[in-house]
């Protein structure tokens, strides 16, 4: 497997990367045995993948505990990627957010459960409108320079907030962030209109999730079906008819290609300049042999061309359920008088 560098850090890592939300069994679609888990981890691992990405929210802990069993005996050779932030508590209101309280917390328990001494890349999961940006990098500064983190990053971030925390920590004289986390995929080209053209401007890596659209571009969502109803059902946007009415046009497409549409959309995700590495969150051995497949899989200039015509550069079909809403929009506190 050829691999990049993550940014500007040195670090080298796989062009596709294991996404770990689906271990655990908090989400109830994920894979709630462990060690199946643990063999498909370590499948991807025999297979080149150096990249595994995580969340302390995922399954509540034990997504990482999952991962930290499945790396053991090999963790040098692993680039480990974790998150922090979303709640993990219903009761205490403190066990969430980008607090430097909450993050030296978060880390020793993110470090126990992956069972390792440091982690490679130490994520926002979303940001915290109640938290100063200059006290998270202070904190985050003081995990790098202490060596519980190698390299830190951001997850869903605006484009603005990227460059307002770039600047501060050039000004500050802080850490700053190596990396960002966006969405993107054939139904979701928005990040291509500034967060990458910024994260590459930057420097950064961006490691992107969803490339298959939450499982809308697996092929089994099609119009006037009613297949794979419990993904749907936790993944509301799959079911808009904007993006079923894309897929219809990919189809095809991906077979005059000779491609499943499964390989269409993943190696879509590797192909622009500025990404560095696309999530696989495969949930089955199954799932994993599809994808690990596509490894070799280069689109040409011309199936790119056709894609553009479906689905335009820098646009979205749709909203992603899991995308970043600035709080400007949800919050009506923010944009009412009184």
């Amino acid at each position: 497997m050829e691999y990049r560098t993550l940014g500007r850090t040195g670090i080298r890592v796989s062009p596709y990367a294991l996404g770990a939300m689906m271990f655990g069994s908090a989400l109830g679609v994920g894979n709630p045995d462990h060690d199946d888990a643990i063999r498909i981890i370590r499948r991807a691992l025999d297979a080149g993948i150096n990249l595994i990405d995580t969340a302390d929210v995922y399954s509540y802990g034990e997504s990482e505990e999952i991962v930290g069993k499945a790396i053991k005996g090999r963790r040098d050779s692993v680039v480990i990627a974790t998150k922090f932030g979303r709640p993990m508590s219903t009761e205490d209101p403190n066990q969430q957010g980008t607090s430097r309280r909450w993050i030296t917390a978060a880390v020793e328990g993110s470090l126990r459960r992956l069972g390792t001494d440091h982690i490679d890349l130490y994520q926002i999961h979303r940001l915290d409108p109640g938290t100063d940006i200059e006290e998270t990098l202070s904190a985050l500064t003081d995990l790098v320079r202490s060596g519980k983190v190698r390299a830190i990053g951001s997850s869903g971030t605006p484009a603005s907030e990227i460059v307002e925390a770039q600047w501060l920590a050039e000004r500050r004289g802080l850490e700053r962030f190596r990396c960002e986390q966006p969405p993107y995929s054939i139904l979701n080209r928005g990040i291509e209109g500034e967060v990458l053209p910024l994260a590459q401007r930057y420097g950064m890596g961006a490691i992107v999730w969803g490339p298959l659209a939450q499982g809308t571009l697996t092929g089994r969502i099609r119009k006037d079906q009613q297949s794979d109803l419990r993904r749907q059902k936790f993944f509301k946007h799959i079911s808009d008819e904007r993006r079923v009415a894309a897929v219809e046009k990919l189809v095809p497409l991906a077979a005059e290609a000779g491609l499943p549409l499964t390989h269409l959309a993943v190696a879509f995700a590797v192909a622009h300049p500025g990404v560095t590495s696309a999530l696989l969150g495969a949930r089955t051995m199954e799932q994993l042999d599809d994808l690990l497949a596509a490894a070799e899989v280069t689109l040409t200039g011309d199936v790119l061309d056709r894609i553009d015509e479906i689905v335009p550069p820098g646009s979205d079909v749709g909203a992603l359920d899991q995308a970043y809403v600035p709080p400007a929009l949800t919050d009506p506190r923010l944009r009412r008088r009184g």
